[in-house]
């Protein structure tokens, strides 16, 4: 494959662009370290590990999943992460201009806020407080008199959700010329206001990390982002349209998109256009790509100049990329000639127009529009499928390191990988999860069950709340079409657990806030044991013993890589201004915001920073969800202490 530098695409008017060494290593390493997916018994996935089957073994002996048949696209395997990871970190992606995928993915890959988190489960109404900030003492969710026993008196039940503050509702009408901003109406009033005052909405379900996610076989807690990748939505094969225009001898044709082991790409697609995550409702991927490839790349951010990717194209003068890394020629790096080289101007479906004046500016699209969203898919998932942490503590125990542990750690991985325990059922290899391709695609897994999948049954919200894998995608089909019908209701994925020190809160309602709370919660076998809320083996856990659970908190805090505690490089970012609740003017009163009056009756963001940061990463560590709970840090102790004001 190309590297970055070596190949200009001549349509670009500077053929001299310089080499970057940082990417081409970047690049180098990958090659190296990820060799292309091995044929496993469930179809493409990458040759399990050595050791015993479900045991912990360090994370660098499992090869990083590659995306079958995705060569026909890319040219260029670096310009292609630096597309991703500029794409993905973009606040200007968002409608409102301010919403980057990293607005949920900040933190350790995940959410830490506290102010406005709140939501209703997503089959079931709530009152939840609005714009409340959450306090040690709203976890957790379900509180019980006796902490390690499910069926003692009920406390607390408050059946919501810590979820992530996306977008106002919103309709969308159209892009604006050369601005981040889109042109919108208020949405239909369904969204919560607070005393008359519109909130950012909040998503039904709490954000799980994008690091290590690229070894899942299907993203999202409910896997609705399948391992096909079909070049438009999160579907896979659920999807019949043909979401690619190909360059054949000079005609324009249309294009079926088929790329295997590319989950995250499939992912990577949903919050762009979901109308709580990212967009006003109604927008399309014409319209983002045609604004997006009009603006400065991350023109509103800081960018590092030693930023392990970004750095060499940092604009040290101002904000966002130099003017000469545009999206466009990273879009032309990065990819095929035949899938953005055309001139022809064309309509939102592809058809030739017959005259430049046939439509409206905002409603004449170029190749390159038009095949945005594959662009945008591909590249944060080459992005992604960088942030991947080998090197924590138990990878050098697991690797011969007897000193890298201390005795309570080395005791918690005994008692980690314990029968009684049950932790490996869930939370299995290196990866620490089910859900991942080494489990997966071993001989002998039940394509039928859920549980052979990664998803399971733990108890820890009502099926009736959220059915999660037993649900359906946009288009009407089943998330999980095998075995008996209901088989995977009230079912999730189970997460990975490395670096989970950093992201509470845990869960897919985000209920506990912290280790001791998730161990005490497996120790009861789940807080709703009942109504079938139970998948095999969860009722029969058997964590009694205090010291045992005390060394098994003790090993999840060591699975944590440094790299990620000190955001070192690859973890490294541009800086973010991230929405953190609305300015209260008196206890339960909104200041209504005048930056637009386009939209009356909004909140007044209030905004904290998250700092651009090179590959040297932090001079302290990141700050845990407790320890922001508690105030730890907000003397600079812990970087992303929420305590720094900025404006977008």
């Amino acid at each position: 494959m190309r590297q970055w530098g070596m190949t200009i695409p001549k349509h670009h008017p500077n053929r001299m662009l310089r080499i970057s060494r940082t990417l081409l290593s970047l690049t180098l390493t990958l090659s190296a370290t990820s060799p292309m997916a091995a044929q496993g018994p469930g179809g493409p996935g990458p040759a399990p590990g050595g050791g015993p089957p479900g045991r912990i073994i360090p994370l660098r002996d499992v090869p990083v999943p590659q995306p079958g048949g995705a060569d026909k696209y890319i040219q260029d395997q670096g310009a292609l992460i630096a597309l991703g990871k500029a794409l993905f970190w973009d606040m200007q992606a968002g409608s409102d201009g301010r919403t980057a995928c990293a607005t949920c993915h900040f933190h350790a890959g995940a959410d830490h806020r506290l102010r406005n988190q709140l939501a209703s489960p997503a089959n079931r109404s709530v009152t939840v407080t609005l714009n409340r900030v959450l306090s040690a003492d709203d976890f957790p969710f379900h509180q019980l008199a006796n902490p390690l026993n499910n069926s003692s008196e009920v406390l607390r039940d408050t059946r919501q959700v810590a979820g992530s503050a996306g977008v106002f509702e919103r309709v969308f009408r159209d892009i604006l010329p050369q601005s981040e901003f889109e042109d919108g109406a208020s949405g239909s009033g369904s969204a919560a206001t607070l005393a008359g005052v519109k909130l950012r909405q909040v998503t039904a379900r709490n954000t799980p990390s994008v690091i290590n996610a690229v070894f899942n076989v299907r993203n999202f807690w409910d896997g609705r982002a399948s391992s096909t990748f079909t070049g438009a939505t999160p579907f896979g094969d659920s999807d019949p349209n043909a979401n690619a225009l190909v360059l054949v001898n000079g005609d324009l044709r249309r294009e079926s998109v088929h790329i295997t082991n590319a989950s995250l790409a499939s992912q990577a697609v949903g919050p762009a256009l979901n109308a709580v995550e990212m967009s006003y409702s109604g927008r399309q991927w014409p319209k983002l790509a045609k604004k997006m490839l009009a603006l400065t790349a991350l023109g509103r951010q800081e960018v590092s100049p030693d930023d392990s990717v970004l750095g060499f194209m940092a604009n040290t003068e101002g904000k966002g990329l130099r003017p000469e890394y545009s999206y466009a020629l990273l879009i032309q790096t990065a990819f095929r000639p035949e899938y953005w080289s055309s001139t022809t101007l064309l309509d939102a479906g592809g058809k030739p127009l017959p005259e430049a004046g046939a439509a409206g500016a905002t409603e004449r699209y170029t190749q390159m529009e038009l095949n945005f969203a594959l662009f945008w898919g591909l590249a944060i998932q080459a992005y992604e499928a960088t942030l991947v942490s080998g090197e924590s503590r138990v990878d050098r125990f697991l690797a011969g390191d007897t000193q890298a542990l201390t005795p309570r750690e080395a005791l918690g991985l005994q008692v980690f990988q314990a029968g009684g325990s049950q932790c490996l059922g869930c939370h299995q290899g290196a990866e620490t999860t089910a859900a991942s391709f080494t489990n997966v695609f071993r001989a002998g897994a039940n394509p039928n069950n859920p549980g052979s999948h990664g998803f399971f049954r733990t108890g820890v919200t009502p099926m009736e709340d959220d059915i999660g894998l037993g649900g359906r995608d946009d288009f009407g089909q089943l998330l999980f079409a095998l075995g008996r019908p209901g088989n995977a209701n009230g079912t999730f994925k189970s997460p990975g657990l490395r670096n989970v020190e950093l992201t509470g809160p845990y869960f897919h309602d985000g209920g506990q806030a912290t280790l001791e709370q998730v161990v005490d919660f497996y120790a009861r076998n789940g807080d709703f044991p009942r109504g079938g809320n139970l998948g095999p083996g969860i009722g029969r856990i058997n964590l009694n013993n205090a010291g045992s659970r005390a060394a098994l908190v003790d090993f999840l805090k060591a699975l944590t890589d440094d790299r990620v505690r000190f955001e070192r490089a690859p973890f490294d970012h541009p800086s973010l201004c991230v929405p953190d609740g609305h300015v209260e003017t008196s206890p339960g009163v909104v200041q209504v915001s005048e930056s637009d009056p386009r939209f009356a009756l909004s909140g007044e963001d209030k905004w904290s920073l998250v700092p651009a940061v090179g590959r040297g990463g932090n001079a302290v560590p990141l700050q845990t969800f407790e320890e922001l709970l508690r105030g730890v840090g907000s003397d600079g102790s812990r970087a992303h202490a929420m305590n720094q004001a900025c404006v977008p």
